[in-house]
């Protein structure tokens, strides 16, 4: 597997709006793109900051990943996503090592990404995504 680099970190918010302005009026960042993620029942907005990216997920269903994640756990850190070459070998090469996938195959993510999830509970508990440009 060709990890390039931490593609983003996922935040868990219950509100966009509000969320920007903290990372616009306080951290100084600006958000340069917000974008729905219908199948996945998620708004996103994404941030840069050096070579990675800050993504804000907003839950647009209750019964949504996101909303199910924020009424367990609350807002906050969600996901950290790598990016990878070939995202089908690396999924082959992690499922041959033993971890457990949430998503066999790639998918489409926000910004045109293939992405696949590998589960939380083979990953040390933090939910991990793999993203392919």
């Amino acid at each position: 597997m060709n990890l390039t680099h931490i593609e983003h970190i996922g935040i868990a918010v219950k509100n966009l709006g509000e969320s920007i302005k903290y990372y616009e009026d306080v951290l100084g960042l600006t958000c340069y793109a917000v974008e729905e993620v219908a199948d996945q029942k998620v708004k996103t907005a994404f941030f840069m900051i050096g070579q990675t990216k800050i993504e804000l997920l907003e839950s647009t269903e209750p019964d949504g990943p996101i909303g199910k994640f924020i009424e367990k756990k609350g807002e906050g850190i969600h996901h950290i996503a790598f990016a990878t070459t070939n995202l089908k070998e690396a999924l082959k090469s992690v499922e041959g090592k033993g971890i457990q996938l949430i998503d066999k195959e790639p998918r489409k993510g926000a910004e045109g990404l293939n992405i696949a999830f590998l589960h939380p509970k083979s990953t040390n508990g933090v939910l991990t995504e793999l993203c392919e440009h």
